[in-house]
Parts: C-alpha cells; structure tokens; sequence
C-alpha cells in the first residue's frame, strides 16, 4: 500500500474545509441575492375611437303668415245679359270657284264709337252703321281649301278679327278663335286680307271699325 507524502498528511485537513466554504458559498448565493424582478410580455393595446351620437332637433315651422283680409266688395247689381246676334259661317268649298258671298244673316262687332254718342253741336245721338263684308257688290273671294288639309281630312271654324279703315280696306287681320289646323286659319287669314268692306259710318262720315269674319272649312261628302 502506498505511503502518503508527510506535506500532503500536514494539509489534508485544510483542503477538506476549503472544498467545504467553497460548497457552501455556491449554495448560499442563489439564497442571498435578491431575484430579479421578470420583464413582463409586451402587451397590444388597441384604441377605439367611437364617433359621438348625432342629435337632430327638428326645427319648428315658421309662422304662418297671415293673409290681410280684404275689404269687403259691395255687391254689384247685375246687369241684364245683352242679347248676341247670330254669326252665320262662311262655308269654303273644295275647289270652289270665287264667287259673290250670299249670307242670309251676319254679326258684326260694333264699331268703336257707340251708336248713342252725342254729336259736338249737341245732345241729339247720332247713327252708327257697323262695318259690312257681305254686300254682293264687294265680290269677296271665297277662301280655297288647301289641298293638304283636303287629303289629311281636316275641318275647323276659323274666327277672324279685322280692322276696317275708312276706305274699306283691311288695315290688321288677327285670329280670334283657331280651328285648330294652322293651315287653314292661314288660308283664311290670307284671303280676309285682300277683301274690301263696306266702311263703318257715323252718321254720314267713315269711320275705323272691327268685324269678326268667320270662316267655316268642312269637307262634304
């Protein structure tokens, strides 16, 4: 059996208590020292932005306004209906020749002095005769169909409103009521315009006057 050397008997002793501290102090320091404190997991944080409720008041209505009342109106007497005198129609005839107008009746518009107004010298009324178309003598054409309204079949009363002059002469043709066909109110607005008329007369002088002419256009047969 081998011998130890006398240095390692005189220090074995000392090695056990150094390998001993040496232990000791390796379990001491986890115990001593203080634990650090862990670093937590990073956290997502997400922000919401509600919008704020919307708050409608209704706006009241404005005031209604208030008509003015207005005055009272006294009651007009009425008067009694004036009588009309009958119009009778001139017929135009498809491929009529011109012939002298033969009416059995006609209407006139009055002239534009009434018939009761007083002479300058005094109070005595004097006479007014209206304005005429229908005298044989003035041998007014009659209006010619218009040979597109002929074949499209159209038909109307045409109302014409003429100035007369003192000469007898058509000085404004204007249309008073339609027939509803363009064509034939030009038809007979342009054949008005070249007729001649017996003047309006107050008393024994010529006077500018307005007759209503009426132009009938109707397919026979």
């Amino acid at each position: 059996m081998p011998v130890a050397p006398p240095e390692w008997r005189h220090s074995g002793p000392y090695l056990v208590i150094a390998l001993a501290l040496h232990t000791l102090v390796l379990v001491l320091i986890p115990i001593l020292l203080p634990e650090k404190p862990g670093v937590p997991p990073a956290q997502t944080i997400t922000v919401t932005f509600e919008q704020p409720a919307t708050l409608t008041v209704p706006l009241a209505p404005p005031p209604a306004a208030v008509a003015p009342r207005a005055p009272a109106v006294p009651e007009r007497q009425r008067q009694p209906p004036v009588p009309r005198r009958a119009v009778l129609a001139v017929v135009a005839q498809p491929g009529a020749k011109p012939a002298p107008l033969s009416v059995a009746e006609s209407a006139f518009a009055s002239s534009d002095e009434s018939p009761t107004a007083a002479s300058a010298k005094g109070n005595v009324p004097v006479p007014v005769t209206a304005a005429r178309y229908d005298a044989a003598y003035l041998h007014n054409p009659r209006p010619a169909y218009p040979p597109l309204s002929r074949r499209l079949g159209e038909e109307g009363k045409v109302l014409l409103r003429v100035r007369v002059s003192r000469e007898g002469l058509a000085d404004a043709v204007d249309l008073e009521k339609s027939s509803n066909f363009e064509r034939l109110d030009e038809a007979a607005r342009a054949v008005v315009a070249r007729w001649r008329f017996v003047p309006a007369r107050r008393g024994d002088e010529a006077i500018e006057a307005t007759v209503i002419v009426p132009i009938v256009f109707r397919l026979d047969g």
